[in-house]
C-alpha cells in the first residue's frame, strides 16, 4: 500500500481523535462511545464507497481504510502494553494497598464468574463445544471503566469507589486476559469439554510467572535508569522500552501472560521510581506516557471500530437470541457480584460501603469496548480454530460490545441523574451557600481596594457596586435559611476541608521540593486518608487516620523480626530512616494549618468548630512530636542531619527563584543562567541524598536518659545497654496482656502507658517501668498495659533485672514507690528479710 496512503489515513485519523474529545462534552457522552461510533460510521463509509457505483473518485481512500494493517497482534502487542503500564503509573497504590482485598476479590471472581456463567448459558442455547462458550465468556468479561469513572469524578463521587473501580478494572484485564489464553489453547488444539479443574491449574503459573517476569524487568530497568541520572532523556526512553520487552518476554520466552508482566512492571516503577528518579524527570516522565496511553486509547477503539462491519458480514437471525443470552448472562454476573459479593465483604469489614445507587451505576456502567474486540479478532484470524468458532466469536463479542457502548454508554448519565447521584447532598448544599457568602464577603473587599487603586469612575463604580451588593445580599440570606447544619456535620465538613488543605500544603512543599519525591506520595496518602476517614466516620474517622499516620506498620514488625531473629539490619535500618523523615515531613505541614483554621474554616463554621480543629490538630502535632522523640533518642544526631538536609534544600531552592528573576529581568543572558542551574543541579542533587542511618543501636544514650539508671557506673551502664531489647510500640499496643505470665520489665524511654488493674488505671510516663509487680510477687496479677502513644520501650529480662535491683538504690526506691501507689507492703514485695 501506498506509504503516503497510510500516513494522510493515520493522520485523518488523529484528526477524528482532536474533534471526538470535545464533540463528546457536548454530547454529555463517554469518550469512548464517541471514538467507536465515529470509528464504525467510517468503517462503513468505506465499504458503502467501495460498492457503489456513484463514484470511484474516493475508492483509493476506501480501500487504504479497509487495508490498515489492522491485525489482533497490533492490538495485544502495541496498544495494549501502552494502556496497561500508563494505567499502572497513574494509581495512587498505597492508597489501593488499603482495598487489595475488595479490589482482588471483584477483578479476580467477577472474571471467573462471568467467564463460567456466559460460558455455561450459551452451551446450553448454541451448538458450540464448552470450549468456545467459555472463549467467549472471558472474552467479554473485561470492562473498560473509563467511561463510569470519568462520570463519577464530575459528580464528586468518593475517591474511594473510584479506586476501587480503576483497580478491579485493571486486573480484570490481566485475568480475564490470562483466561483467554487458557481457553484459546483448549479451542485450539480441540480439547471440546476442557475440566474446569485442569483449566484453572494452569492459572496459577500464568499469573506467577507473568509477575515474577515483569518485576526482574523493571529493576533492570531502573538499575539502568540509575546510572543515567543526569541524563532524562534516556531514562523516559528506557520506561518506553520496558512494558513491550517485559510483554514480549512474558510470553515468549517464559510462557506466562504478558499482560500480568506489565502490569508487575508497572507496579514496581510506580512504587520504586519516585526514590529512584529525579523528581522532574518523574514527572515528565508519567506525562509522556499520559500521552501515549491517550493516543493508544483513541487508536484502539477506532481501529476496532472500524472492524465491526466486517465482523458483523455473516450475522444470522438465530445469533441475535445468542448475544441476548451472553448479555443477560454478563449482567447477572457482574449483578451477583455488585449486590452479594460487595455487602458481604462490607458486613465482614474487608471493603468500604458502596450505597445502592452507586452499585446500580457500576452495573450500567460495565462497558466492554476495544480490548474485547481485540480478542474476538485474534480469534477469526487464527487458521487453527475452526471456521464456524471462528464466526459466532466474532459475532457474539462484537454484537455485546455495541450494546454496551451504544444502550448502556449513551444512557449512562441519564441513569445517574435518575438516581440522584448529581446533586449534592443536603449538607453540601447548605455548606456550598455559606462558602458562597464568605467569599463573595471577601470579594466584595478586594473589589473595594482595586477600584480605589485604580481611580475608575465613580458611576462605574457605583452601578457595579450596587449589582454586586444584591448579589451578595441574596447569597446571604441563603446562607442564613441554610444555618440548621448540625455541630456534628459542621465539624466533620471542616475536617475535610483541613485534609484537604494540608494535600494542598504537601503538594506545594514538594514543588518547593522542601519534602522529597520519595516522601511525597506517602505523606500524600495519608492526608487522603484523612479525607475519606473524616468523610466516613466524622471526628472518630479523622482521628484513626491520624493515629495511623505516625504508627509502626506491618513491614516495620516484620523488620524488627529480621534484625532481631536473623540478625538482617538492613530492611529495619530503611524502614526507620524512612519513618523519621516521614515524620519530619508531617511536622513541617502540621505547623503550617494553624492559620488556615483560624482564618477560612472559622469564617465558615464559627468558632466552636475553629477552637475544636484547633485542639485536634494540637493533639495530632504532639503526636509526632512524641513519635520524633523516641527516634531522636534512640538516634541521637540523625533527626539533626535531616533537619540540615532540609535547610540546605530550601536554601537551594531560595538560590534558584533569585536565578531565574534575574533571568525575567534580563540581569543575566542564557548562558550564565544554564552555568548556574547546572551547578545547582549538582548540589541538589547531593542535598537529596538520605543521610545514612548508624544502625547501631545506641542504648548506652537511651539508658543515660531514664533517671532510675542515675546511680549505675560506666562499666554498668554499658553492661545494661547490652542487655536491654529496644521495641517500639503504637498507640493503642497491647505490651503486656491480662493474666499473661511477666517475663521482662519495661522502662519507657519516650511516650506512654497505661496500667489497668482491678478496675484501677495508671498513667505512666518517660523514665518509668511496669512488670516488675508480677515478677517480684511471683504470680500473675490480673494487668493490661496499653501504650497511649507511639512508645519507644527497653526491655529487660527476669533474671537480670534482679541482679540490677540489688545493685541499684534508686530502682529499690522506685519499685517501693510504685508498690505503695498501689497498695502493695514491702514484705509481699520483697519478703520480710529484704524489706527490712
Amino acid at each position: 500500500m501506498d506509504i503516503v496512503l497510510i500516513t494522510t489515513v493515520i493522520s485523518s485519523l488523529f484528526l477524528v481523535i482532536g474533534f471526538a474529545e470535545p464533540l463528546a462534552a457536548r454530547l454529555r457522552l463517554p469518550f469512548s462511545v464517541i471514538l467507536a461510533s465515529l470509528g464504525i460510521l467510517i468503517g462503513v463509509g468505506a465499504i458503502f464507497l467501495l460498492r457503489t457505483e456513484l463514484t470511484d473518485a474516493l475508492n483509493p481512500v476506501a480501500e487504504a481504510i479497509l487495508g490498515l494493517p489492522i491485525r489482533s497482534n497490533v492490538f495485544l502487542y502495541v496498544f495494549l502494553p501502552t494502556l496497561l503500564f500508563q494505567a499502572t503509573l497513574g494509581m495512587d497504590l498505597r492508597r489501593m494497598l488499603d482495598d487489595w482485598v475488595p479490589i482482588l476479590m471483584l477483578a479476580v471472581v467477577a472474571v471467573v464468574a462471568a467467564t463460567l456463567s456466559v460460558g455455561y448459558a450459551l452451551s446450553w442455547v448454541s451448538t458450540l463445544p464448552l470450549a468456545a462458550c467459555l472463549l467467549v465468556g472471558a472474552i467479554i468479561s473485561t470492562t473498560d471503566p473509563s467511561a463510569v469513572v470519568s462520570i463519577f469524578r464530575s459528580i464528586s463521587a468518593p475517591r474511594r469507589l473510584s479506586r476501587i473501580i480503576e483497580g478491579e478494572s485493571l486486573l480484570n484485564d490481566a485475568a480475564a486476559i490470562a483466561l483467554f489464553g487458557l481457553f484459546m489453547g483448549f479451542v485450539m488444539l480441540g480439547v471440546p469439554d476442557p475440566k474446569l479443574g485442569d483449566a484453572l491449574a494452569r492459572f496459577p503459573f500464568l499469573i506467577g510467572g507473568g509477575a515474577v517476569t515483569g518485576w526482574l524487568a523493571a529493576r533492570i530497568a531502573l538499575g539502568i535508569m540509575g546510572m543515567f541520572g543526569r541524563h532524562e532523556l534516556a531514562q523516559i526512553s528506557i520506561s518506553v522500552s520496558l512494558p513491550y520487552l517485559a510483554y514480549i518476554g512474558a510470553e515468549q520466552s517464559v510462557g506466562a501472560s504478558g499482560v500480568i508482566a506489565v502490569v508487575a512492571a508497572g507496579l514496581t516503577l510506580n512504587l520504586t521510581g519516585p526514590g529512584r528518579l529525579p523528581p522532574q524527570a518523574w514527572t515528565n516522565l508519567r506525562e509522556l506516557w499520559d500521552v501515549l496511553a491517550h493516543w493508544a486509547g483513541a487508536l484502539i477503539f477506532i481501529l476496532a471500530a472500524l472492524l465491526v462491519p466486517r465482523l458483523l458480514e455473516e450475522v444470522r437471525i438465530e445469533d441475535f437470541v445468542q448475544v441476548a443470552v451472553v448479555i443477560l448472562a454478563a449482567i447477572f454476573a457482574r449483578a451477583l457480584i455488585l449486590f452479594v459479593l460487595l455487602p458481604l465483604l462490607s458486613a465482614l469489614k474487608l471493603s468500604p460501603k458502596v450505597e445502592q445507587p452507586y452499585r446500580v451505576a457500576i452495573l450500567w456502567g460495565g462497558l466492554r469496548g476495544a480490548v474485547t474486540l481485540a480478542l474476538a479478532l485474534a480469534v477469526t484470524e487464527s487458521y487453527r480454530v475452526p471456521d464456524d468458532v471462528q464466526r459466532v466469536v466474532g459475532i457474539l463479542a462484537t454484537g455485546f460490545t455495541l450494546f454496551t457502548l451504544l444502550a448502556q454508554g449513551t444512557t449512562l448519565r441519564w441513569i445517574i441523574g435518575k438516581l440522584g447521584l448529581d446533586r449534592l447532598s443536603p449538607i453540601d448544599e447548605a455548606l456550598s451557600r455559606q462558602v458562597v457568602a464568605v467569599s463573595l464577603q471577601q470579594v466584595r473587599e478586594d473589589l473595594a481596594r482595586t477600584t480605589e487603586n485604580y481611580e475608575l469612575g465613580r458611576d462605574t463604580v457605583r452601578t457595579e457596586a450596587k449589582r454586586f451588593g444584591e448579589r451578595l445580599q441574596e447569597a446571604v440570606r441563603l446562607a442564613e435559611d441554610s444555618a440548621d447544619i448540625l455541630d456534628r456535620d459542621r465539624i466533620t465538613l471542616g475536617l475535610i476541608a483541613l485534609a484537604g488543605h494540608e494535600r494542598d500544603t504537601i503538594l506545594a512543599r514538594v514543588r518547593e521540593r522542601t519534602i522529597s519525591a520519595r516522601m511525597a506520595e506517602r505523606v500524600l496518602a495519608d492526608a487522603d486518608r484523612l479525607i475519606e476517614g473524616a468523610r466516613s466516620n466524622g471526628r472518630n474517622g479523622y482521628n484513626r487516620a491520624a493515629r495511623r499516620s505516625v504508627a509502626y506498620g506491618r513491614a516495620f514488625r516484620v523488620a524488627v523480626f529480621l534484625n532481631a531473629r536473623l540478625r538482617l539490619s538492613r530492611p529495619l535500618a530503611q524502614l526507620t530512616a524512612a519513618h523519621f523523615e516521614l515524620l519530619l515531613s508531617q511536622r513541617l505541614v502540621l505547623r503550617d494549618l494553624g492559620s488556615f483554621i483560624t482564618g477560612r474554616i472559622r469564617r465558615i463554621h464559627g468558632k466552636r468548630v475553629s477552637d475544636l480543629l484547633s485542639g485536634l490538630l494540637a493533639r495530632r502535632i504532639e503526636m509526632v512530636e512524641t513519635a520524633l522523640e523516641g527516634l531522636r533518642l534512640q538516634y541521637p544526631g540523625y533527626a539533626e542531619e535531616l533537619e540540615r538536609r532540609f535547610i540546605r534544600r530550601t536554601a537551594l531552592r531560595l538560590e534558584e527563584r533569585e536565578y531565574a528573576a534575574m533571568r525575567e529581568d534580563a540581569l543575566i543572558g542564557a548562558e550564565v543562567y544554564t552555568k548556574l542551574m547546572a551547578d545547582l543541579d549538582l548540589r541538589r542533587a547531593a542535598a537529596e541524598e538520605r543521610p545514612s542511618l548508624d544502625f547501631a543501636l545506641r542504648r548506652i544514650e537511651l539508658v543515660r536518659q531514664i533517671p532510675l539508671f542515675a546511680g549505675l557506673n560506666e562499666r554498668d551502664l554499658k553492661r545494661l545497654s547490652r542487655v536491654l531489647r529496644s521495641r517500639h510500640a503504637n498507640a493503642g499496643d497491647v505490651i503486656v496482656r491480662r493474666d499473661g505470665a511477666a517475663k521482662s520489665v519495661f522502662f519507657i524511654a519516650s511516650g506512654a502507658a497505661e496500667v489497668e488493674t482491678a478496675g484501677q488505671t495508671w498513667r505512666l510516663g518517660r523514665g518509668e517501668m511496669f512488670g516488675q509487680m508480677s515478677i517480684l510477687m511471683k504470680k500473675t496479677l490480673r494487668s493490661e498495659v496499653r501504650a497511649i502513644a507511639p512508645s519507644t520501650l527497653l526491655e529487660l529480662d527476669e533474671v537480670r533485672f534482679r541482679r540490677l535491683l540489688s545493685r541499684s538504690k534508686p530502682l529499690q526506691e522506685a519499685v517501693r514507690a510504685s508498690a505503695k501507689k498501689r497498695g502493695i507492703s514491702p514484705e509481699e514485695l520483697f519478703g520480710e528479710t529484704e524489706a527490712a
